[in-house]
């Protein structure tokens, strides 16, 4: 069976039950007649010229590329819809969120973000990216698991977490395996809360809003130090890195199975761990 660019957007989207395309993925350079297919965690270059070499139709990159790189800031806003979902009112969510999504638009509104993209039209690739919709299926696959896991222990503590995330396979092939940042094994984790989607690290107004609001430990792909340092000062909650090649792939690897599933062959590569 043959693909279109749009065919495996498609699928990805509605794999994680998006009822639209996010600002942070889309079609780069479209094609059609896709047999196979390269997805990786990020697309330069070399993994162009890599993908080529390897006989693939289609390169998928999970980080954006071209346009949706400079539109990232704008899936930020759904860290407000996370935020409210763990109690944080909303207009209070807006405003910690603010000054953050400024500094990425600015960051990104300079980046060379057209690189790869520029390759693989050079070369006749198509190329996709599917961001926003791995996170969510990623921050859904591990919120459930916890939940389960952790959910019906008050006294769950840091170490436990990280034992339970320890059981998906992704965490468990990873060499950047999940890490307590702020607090330390023995410290009880309260509500424990995943925030994977919205772009990239809201900051440590967004960390204080959530801990306020009643979470006891927020799992996220990765943090600063100046926010660890900040959240340390706080002294209010407690934050595990669950790891950032691990947590995209668990994202990732729900919808390979899905575009294996219709019929596409795909290879995992430039930072996708296999969970198999």
């Amino acid at each position: 069976m043959m693909f279109t660019t749009e065919q495996i957007l498609d699928i990805a989207v509605k794999k994680a039950g998006l009822d639209c395309v996010p600002a942070d993925s889309g079609v780069l350079v479209p094609g059609e007649n896709i047999k196979k297919a390269a997805f990786g965690v990020d697309i330069e270059v070399g993994e162009v010229l890599l993908a080529k070499e390897l006989g693939v139709d289609c390169l998928i990159t999970h980080h954006p590329e071209g346009e949706h790189l400079v539109n990232l800031f704008k899936v930020m806003e759904n860290q407000i819809d996370r935020m409210v979902e763990a109690g944080v009112p909303i207009n209070k969510a807006q405003k910690v969120l603010s000054e953050r999504k400024e500094q990425v638009e600015r960051n990104l509104h300079v980046s060379n973000y057209n690189r790869a993209v520029s390759a693989a039209r050079l070369l006749g690739m198509s190329f996709v990216a599917i961001h926003s919709p791995a996170d969510f299926l990623a921050q859904r696959v591990v919120q459930k698991h916890l939940d389960e896991k952790i959910g019906p222990y008050p006294k769950a503590t840091l170490k436990d977490v990280v034992n339970a995330l320890m059981e998906l396979p992704e965490y468990q092939k990873t060499h950047a395996q999940p890490k307590i940042r702020v607090g330390s094994e023995e410290s009880y984790a309260g509500k424990v809360f995943v925030t994977f989607a919205g772009g990239t690290s809201g900051g440590a107004k967004v960390f204080k809003a959530y801990f306020e609001a009643g979470i006891g430990t927020l799992v996220v792909m990765h943090v600063p130090d100046d926010v660890v340092k900040e959240v340390k000062e706080q002294n209010i909650g407690n934050v595990i890195v669950a790891g950032h090649m691990a947590s995209d792939s668990v994202g990732i690897n729900q919808i390979i199975e899905e575009l294996e599933k219709a019929g596409l062959e795909v290879v995992r590569f430039s930072g996708v761990i296999d969970p198999k």
